[in-house]
């Protein structure tokens, strides 16, 4: 394709990267707004976090976390041999969420969400595994036992905080 652009008159080269610049552009925007509408508007839930790796360095302070369904949920996938999909989860009294089974189309309970899952090789992503707070915070977050997700009806979700083993916010929230 390169090669099929180069060869074109400068004035269409011009505009065949600009098309493409828009294109990216209005992609990228559609994504942002997408995540900006779960935040806003997503359901609540919390997932206890698995014990997880430490600060990373060379990125500055940040904590990955790994969320302690993941085990049960690479099961269930690999039972049923498939590798995306949605997870049922139930959410107890205190928001705190807990894996039914994969969903396969069965009508949710009122305190049953879909969460989307990835699983790649032996490992299942869920939400966001990495969270990033401002340099010097570690100690803030150092206790967090608990991740904040707003999730949509669709079961997309985005990590919005870090909570510590008595379900306290740690930090700011983001909104």
């Amino acid at each position: 394709m390169l090669k099929s652009i180069t060869g074109l008159p400068d004035k269409a080269r011009l505009i065949v990267m600009a098309v493409m610049a828009i294109l990216i552009l209005f992609i990228v925007n559609s994504q942002i707004i997408s995540k900006e509408d779960i935040i806003q508007n997503g359901d609540t839930l919390l997932l206890r976090l698995a014990p997880r790796d430490p600060r990373s360095l060379l990125q500055g302070d940040y904590m990955a976390l790994r969320y302690a369904m993941t085990r049960e949920v690479a099961q269930a996938a690999k039972s049923a041999q498939i590798d995306d999909g949605n997870i049922i989860v139930n959410l107890d009294a205190t928001g705190e969420a807990s894996f039914v089974s994969l969903y396969q189309g069965q009508q949710l309970t009122e305190t049953q969400h879909l969460l989307r899952f990835r699983k790649r090789g032996d490992s299942v992503r869920l939400a966001s595994d990495a969270y990033f707070f401002q340099e010097g915070q570690w100690e803030t977050y150092a206790n967090a036992r608990f991740g904040e997700l707003r999730v949509s009806d669709e079961g997309d979700a985005v990590l919005t905080g870090l909570y510590d083993q008595d379900r306290n916010r740690l930090g700011q929230a983001l909104h």
